[in-house]
Order: structure tokens, then C-alpha cells, then sequence
């Protein structure tokens, strides 16, 4: 995209930066996708830019499939809010502690049990990943010796998690056995937004997990509750076709969306 299109997309939250909302994905859109998850960085040059947007605009934020601690801890920003787990945990500027949505801690000990069982010696074998996001277990493949073999592996837990009667959400390379109750992005946006009186809302997002963000930003425009959404996918190798049919403007990798960030406090 164009610097004067990109210019352009931004205006609306640009005149009025007070009332604008910012909202961002974390892994693939403000840090490179890296083998093992635990090693993601965000770019010093992107951490600053979002500094100087947390200043200027009404509403920042990170929406993420990692809890809400582990994105500030990385991201390293306190001015500005967290959806952790997929939007079930807000972890708002400021606050030293996460909330989590009640309907979704009732089921936490189950998904840990869940986990708990999975965690079998042929898993640690294919060199699956296990990732505690709280309310998720997430087992991760990419960069494992043998990926089919994992992935065949991931396929059987996918068919025990449904069987107990949990739910199961595909990512890159990653499994989500989530609790059987309403947890993504676009619920979380929706009700963090509620009370933030914006009239702009802005989110970039990379994933499958991203297009709900996306599809909710629709609703709240449709239904008046703000005036304009920008919804922007972050293209990669490995970014679903999908979600490009579902955003207004389209930047290239993480760069692109430093660039964009960088457009959004322009003078």
C-alpha cells in the first residue's frame, strides 16, 4: 500500500485522536512469528511507536490469543490495556492483576487437567509444545523434527478434547482446546469497548483468530455504535486467505505494520 493511501485509510482516526481506539494483534503483526512462541520479540522501534501512541489516542490496546501478563511482560508497555486469551481476560492500563471472564474460570481446571493428561512422553517425543494460557492449552508443532508425525499426534488430541466435550481452535502450527463457552477476539473487542466512548476503531490483525475481531468491528459500525472501523490484515506466507477478504487495507509483514503505526502519529 501507498503512503498517501495508507494516509488516507487512517484519516478518520487521525482528526480525532481522542476518540479513536487502537487495537492490535500481538504474534505476526507487532512481533515476528518465531519457531517457539517464548522467543517472540517486538521490535524496539515498534515498542516506541506504540509509547507515543498510547499518549495520543483515547484507547490502546493488544488483543491476544497469551494471557494478558505474559503480552504486557512482553510488549513492556503498563499505559495501555491487554485482551489476553483470546479477549476473555482484560488486564486494563494500570491494573496490576487480569480479570477473567467468570463463565470461562469455572471451566480452568478441567483445560489444565486436559493438559495434564496430554502431556505424554511420545508428545515430548515429536517435540510438541505445550502452552498454558490459563483458560487454554495450546500444543504447538511448528519446527518439530517430523510436522506430519506431530501434526497426527495434534489431530488424536483434537478428537479427545471434542469427545470430553471441549472445543478445539486452529491456528498456525497450534491447537487451542479451549472451554465449550463463547472465548474470541470479537466478543472480547466488544465488550471492552462498551464503555469507551470512541467513535474510530482501529485493529490489525495476521490470524484465523483475527477475522472475529474483524466480523465484530462490522457489527458495531452496522449497528451505530461507532462511526468508522478500519480493519487491517497484515499479509504473510502463511497468513490465511481468508482474512484478507474480510479487511479494508492490506501491509506486508511486521514491517508494514510499523509503518503504519509510524503513519498514525505522522505530523
Amino acid at each position: 500500500m501507498t503512503s498517501a493511501l495508507l494516509s488516507e485509510a487512517l484519516a478518520p482516526l487521525r482528526a480525532n485522536p481522542s476518540r479513536a481506539a487502537v487495537l492490535l494483534d500481538i504474534d505476526g503483526t507487532l512481533a515476528p512469528i518465531v519457531p517457539n512462541a517464548a522467543d517472540a520479540r517486538v521490535p524496539e522501534g515498534t515498542r516506541h511507536l506504540l509509547v507515543e501512541i498510547a499518549k495520543r489516542y483515547g484507547v490502546v490496546a493488544c488483543v491476544t490469543g497469551r494471557r494478558a501478563s505474559e503480552a504486557r511482560a512482553l510488549v513492556a508497555i503498563g499505559s495501555i490495556s491487554y485482551l489476553g486469551t483470546h479477549g476473555s481476560e482484560l488486564l486494563r492500563a494500570g491494573w496490576t492483576e487480569a480479570v477473567l471472564d467468570p463463565d470461562v474460570e469455572t471451566w480452568v481446571r478441567h483445560i489444565h487437567q486436559f493438559g495434564r493428561e496430554a502431556d505424554t512422553a511420545e508428545l515430548r517425543r515429536l517435540r510438541v509444545r505445550l502452552e498454558d494460557k490459563g483458560a487454554i492449552v495450546a500444543f504447538h508443532w511448528r519446527g518439530a523434527p517430523d510436522e506430519d508425525a506431530a501434526r497426527a499426534a495434534i489431530d488424536a488430541l483434537a478428537t479427545r478434547a471434542e469427545a470430553a466435550g471441549l472445543r478445539t481452535h486452529w491456528g498456525r502450527k497450534v491447537l487451542e482446546v479451549r472451554p465449550p463457552v463463547q472465548i474470541d477476539k470479537g466478543a472480547g473487542i466488544a465488550s471492552f469497548l462498551d464503555d469507551q466512548h470512541v467513535d474510530c476503531v482501529l485493529y490489525v490483525g495476521d490470524d484465523a483468530s483475527d477475522r472475529e475481531a474483524f466480523r465484530a468491528l462490522s457489527r458495531l459500525a452496522e449497528e451505530g455504535k461507532v462511526e468508522h472501523v478500519v480493519r487491517v490484515g497484515v499479509q504473510s506466507e502463511e497468513a490465511p486467505s481468508e482474512l484478507i477478504d474480510e479487511v479494508d487495507i492490506v501491509v506486508d509483514g511486521t514491517d508494514g505494520v510499523r509503518e503504519l503505526l509510524a503513519a498514525l502519529i505522522a505530523e
